[in-house]
C-alpha cells in the first residue's frame, strides 16, 4: 500500500497506492429506541434532557476535524522514538522456490510468495511530522536509525540530501523521497507506505471530510485482535466515546491500486465528543487480493497537550499466502529543528 506523490494535487486531498484495490464493510448503527410510555415520568424528562444535550453527529465531526488541524500544527515540530516489529510468512502449497531474490535492504528475504522461513524485523526509528515546500499536506517520516540491532549507515548524511538537498526538486518528488525512505524497511510482498499512525487522520480533516460517508457504530473492538481475544490496555476506552464509521464516496480517492485505479476507504475513528479528540483509529480494507487491518491508540502527552499516537497494530494478507504482523509503540517525544543552511538535528 502505497501513497503516491505523482497523483497528488497538493491544492487536493493526498492520494496513496494500494496494490491491490481492497474494501472493508462497515457497520451501520441500529437506533436506540426509548418506549416512553413504559418509563415514569421523571425518567422521560431526564432522558428527553440527556438527548437534547447530546452533539450531532456533524458537530462531532467538526470538532475531530479541528482537532486533528490543531494536532498537526503542534506536533510539526516534535519528534517521537518508534519501536517497530515487523513478522511475515508465507505458504505455498506448490513448494516452488524458483523467482526469490535477496531484499534490498537488511530487513530480510523477499519472493513471489516462497519463503524458506518466517522473517522477522526489529527496528528502531524517529518519527517526524514534516511538510515539505510547496506542499499543503503533511506527512510522516520514519527515519530508521536501526535495524535488528545494527545501526543504519550514512544516516546523518542520508537526513541532510533528503531534506536539505541543493538539487531543486518539486515538492511532489520531495513528498516520493521521503515516502520511499520511510518505507525502505518494510518486509513481506505486499508493497505499503501508509503504515504510519498518523496516515487515517487526514480523513478527518475539513477539507476531506466532504469526500466520506460518516455514521456511528456499535461495534467498539479494534479488529487487530481476534473474536475472542480482550484488547489490551491501549487500545481501551476509559472516556466515554463514540465509535464512528467512515465510507469514502468521493472519486478521485486518497488511496489508489498498485495500477492507480481508484481505492475507496472504510474503516473507524474513537472520537471524544465533546472535545473531538480522536482516541483511536482504524484502517480496514480487505479485497480478493488483499487484506489490510491498521489500528492505533492515543494517549496524551505533556509535551504537545494533546492525545499522540502511543502504539500501532497491523496485519496484512494477501492471496500470495503471505501473512504479515507488525508492532509499533511511540516514546521519547521531544523537539525537532532543521537548520537550512547547516544541518538536520533531532535531539536526543
Amino acid at each position: 500500500m502505497n501513497w503516491d506523490p505523482g497523483l497528488v494535487d497538493h491544492n487536493s486531498p493526498v492520494s496513496a497506492r494500494l496494490c491491490g484495490a481492497i474494501v472493508a464493510v462497515a457497520l451501520a448503527l441500529a437506533p436506540w429506541l426509548v418506549c416512553a410510555s413504559t418509563m415514569p415520568q421523571e425518567q422521560v424528562h431526564e432522558a428527553d434532557a440527556g438527548r437534547a444535550e447530546e452533539p450531532s453527529l456533524a458537530v462531532v465531526l467538526q470538532r475531530a476535524g479541528a482537532y486533528v488541524t490543531e494536532f498537526q500544527q503542534r506536533l510539526s515540530g516534535i519528534v517521537a522514538e518508534e519501536h517497530y516489529v515487523q513478522e511475515a510468512t508465507s505458504f505455498n502449497k506448490r513448494g516452488r522456490t524458483e523467482g526469490c531474490s535477496s531484499h534490498p535492504d537488511p530487513a530480510g528475504l523477499s519472493c513471489g510468495s516462497i519463503m524458506a522461513a518466517p522473517i522477522r524485523t526489529r527496528l528502531k526509528s524517529d518519527l517526524l511530522l514534516v511538510r515539505v515546500p510547496g506542499a499543503t499536506r503533511w506527512a510522516e517520516f520514519r527515519d530508521v536509525f536501526e535495524a535488528d540491532g545494527i545501526a543504519v549507515r550514512d544516516r546523518a548524511e542520508r537526513l541532510t540530501q533528503l531534506f536539505l538537498g541543493q538539487d531543486p526538486v518539486s515538492a511532489r518528488e520531495q513528498l516520493g523521497r521521503i515516502l520511499d525512505a520511510s518505507a525502505r524497511f518494510n518486509i513481506g510482498d505486499i508493497e505499503r507506505n501508509i503504515n504510519t499512525p498518523m496516515f487515517a487522520l487526514q480523513f478527518l480533516e475539513p477539507s476531506n471530510q466532504k469526500r466520506f460517508k460518516f455514521s456511528r457504530s456499535r461495534n467498539g473492538k479494534p479488529d487487530t485482535f481476534a473474536r475472542s481475544e480482550t484488547p489490551s490496555d491501549a487500545f481501551r476506552t476509559s472516556t466515554e466515546v463514540w465509535v464512528v464509521d467512515y465510507e469514502e464516496t468521493a472519486p478521485a480517492t486518497l488511496v489508489r491500486t498498485g495500477d492507480r485505479r481508484d481505492f475507496p476507504m472504510r474503516g473507524r475513528f474513537w472520537i471524544e465528543p465533546a472535545s473531538g479528540r480522536v482516541m483511536m483509529s482504524e484502517i480496514v480494507a480487505r479485497n480478493k487480493t488483499v487484506n489490510a487491518t491498521i489500528d492505533v491508540s492515543y494517549q496524551s502527552e505533556a509535551l504537545v497537550g494533546m492525545f499522540v499516537p502511543v502504539e500501532m497494530r497491523e496485519e496484512y494478507k494477501n492471496r500470495s499466502g503471505w501473512h504479515i504482523t507488525a508492532n509499533a509503540t511511540y516514546g521519547r517525544f521531544r523537539q525537532f529543528t532543521v537548520n537550512v543552511d547547516e544541518t538536520f538535528l533531532i535531539k536526543k
